[in-house]
């Protein structure tokens, strides 16, 4: 039923479709424990419906990845397009907050890490690569030295692996590891433990 919906969409929809529900199903499972047939079950379509899109699950994986990078870069320019000092501090707590709030959205954060966790794959390693470079001349945009900006990254796959271990959600669970995770996140801390943002 759901499939028959979906022809009515315009190609550009329909992509759009099973990229949303890809990007679901591989911040699940990762590259190698998610099938394009479970992709397809998460869009409601038939899988060779995906395959006929995309082609192979790695192409697909390739593009959820690509696009999450890009999302990231974007988010980024965007904060620096409306005027960015390097020798500001609070220019910087504005790019960070932004990246926080960025990664509020789980499957955005675990499709990233998922990336980087299969970069024994060849093709997908370069894609990561490609999005981190980009990611990098975007912070680098802002006309801070490099290592400012490789500061400012590592400060990011720090919150990226307390993220992924929940560590927010968690703050008082493992008393060793509350320093850390209120140190990391700093003033953002309550936007993640309070999933209303109140």
């Amino acid at each position: 039923m759901a499939e028959k919906s979906s022809t009515r969409m315009n190609a550009d929809d329909r992509r759009e479709l099973v990229l949303t529900a890809a990007t679901r199903a591989f911040a699940q499972g990762g590259y190698a424990g998610t099938s394009t047939d479970a992709v397809a079950k998460e869009a409601g379509v038939s899988q060779p419906y995906v395959v006929r899109i995309f082609g192979t699950k790695r192409q697909l994986f390739l593009e959820v990845l690509g696009l999450t990078c890009a999302q990231i870069q974007h988010t980024f320019a965007t904060v620096i397009a409306e005027g960015f000092d390097p020798d500001s501090d609070d220019d910087w707590g504005r790019l960070g907050l932004a990246y926080t709030e960025l990664l509020r959205d789980r499957d955005l954060l675990m499709v990233l890490m998922h990336g980087f966790a299969a970069g024994n794959d060849d093709e997908i390693a370069a894609c990561a690569r490609t999005g981190m470079g980009s990611i990098f001349a975007t912070v680098m945009s802002t006309g801070c030295s490099e290592e400012r900006a490789e500061e400012f990254v590592a400060q990011g796959m720090l919150l990226n692996v307390m993220l992924s271990m929940r560590a927010p959600e968690h703050l008082d669970e493992v008393s060793e590891l509350t320093p850390l995770t209120r140190c990391a996140f700093g003033d953002a801390l309550p936007l993640l433990t309070n999933p209303s943002g109140g």
